[in-house]
């Protein structure tokens, strides 16, 4: 097992590092210069007052040296937990501004994966048994996963905030609040997370009922279902069997849809305008930060990936065949 988790290790390490590398070189082969949107955002006319303020941001934030040096500075700021100071917000340091903004994307993930997941596998195992339900399921399934999460939110805060104005279409909160622990706070905040989560939510909900329908099928039209039935075995226990047995394809894809999911997210959050990482995503893309641009995807990357070593963990857990063959490995 200290093999396998070791390997793993040593993929994610490896994953981690071009995905780091590919994000630092996604802002500098951007269009456009941010410094120069800096100093048009002071509205300096004096030309040797405008020179001053390019070369003085330029050392500022190392624009001034060669590629390879800022490339190499960046490794030594992240080892140091330094996301650098952001060209947008200056100058608020990056990592304040992506913990004001995590918060707010995580309350979006974290429920609308883990429910869709659960809600999904559980319609799917009853749609495989039982026809009223298969035929409502089945097609309804197939709407939902076909759905672009940015379409889906569109709709829903067309429908449901616009024509009938029962929810919010824009912000975490309202405006004439401030942040507070008070329950009229948190009332609030529910009421315009509402919309983003169900649109994430639905959407992955068609794809997990679709997969576990199938594979509940699949299983009980197995060999082992059948020599069961044979044997006299009651129903509830091979189809407790068959549930076992399909829902290990589901943790694996549970792992392969995580990076949709955090991406149908941050788009989501753009239609609502909802201050996640997805609004800072597109304010730092709008602006030019190349910083407050990089210690995004960071953290996304960062996510997705100990989301990922997560799964794997679980896989581990919940498999027997995958210790048994690990146990075989290391004998």
């Amino acid at each position: 097992m200290r093999r396998y988790f070791g390997r793993k290790l040593l993929i994610y390490g490896l994953t981690f590092f071009v995905a780091v590398t590919v994000n630092w070189m996604i802002p500098r082969f951007m269009p456009g210069d941010p410094i120069a949107s800096m100093v048009a955002r002071a509205n300096v006319t004096n030309a040797q007052a405008v020179e001053a303020m390019r070369a003085y941001y330029s050392n500022l934030f190392g624009l001034d040296q060669p590629l390879w040096q800022q490339y190499v500075n960046f490794w030594g700021a992240l080892a140091q937990g330094d996301f650098g100071i952001s060209i947008w917000l200056f100058p608020t340091p990056v990592a304040d501004v992506i913990t004001q903004a995590v918060p707010y994307t995580l309350a979006l993930i974290v429920p609308s994966v883990l429910l869709s997941w659960v809600v999904g596998n559980q319609f799917g195992a009853y749609a495989a048994r039982r026809k009223l339900l298969d035929n409502t399921v089945l097609p309804v399934g197939y709407v939902l996963t076909a759905m672009p999460y940015m379409w889906l939110a569109v709709l829903l805060a067309w429908g449901f905030g616009v024509l009938l104005g029962w929810f919010p279409v824009a912000g975490g909160y309202s405006f004439s609040m401030r942040p507070n622990w008070s329950w009229t706070f948190v009332l609030d905040l529910l009421h315009h997370w509402a919309l983003p989560f169900l649109s994430l939510f639905l959407v992955a909900l068609g794809g997990w009922a679709i997969g576990m329908r199938n594979m509940i099928i699949y299983e009980l039209e197995s060999d082992y279902s059948s020599y069961l039935s044979a044997l006299g075995a009651p129903t509830r226990l091979i189809r407790r069997y068959a549930f076992r047995n399909a829902v290990l394809p589901q943790i694996t894809g549970l792992a392969l849809q995580l990076g949709v999911l955090v991406a149908g997210a941050l788009v989501t959050e753009i239609v609502f305008a909802y201050p996640g990482l997805g609004s800072l995503i597109l304010k730092a893309i709008q602006n030019k930060d190349f910083f407050l641009l990089q210690g995004t995807f960071l953290f996304i990357v960062l996510g997705v990936l100990i989301a990922n070593f997560i799964i794997d963990i679980v896989y581990v857990v919940v498999d027997p065949r995958t210790r048994a063959g690990m146990a075989g490995a290391q004998a």
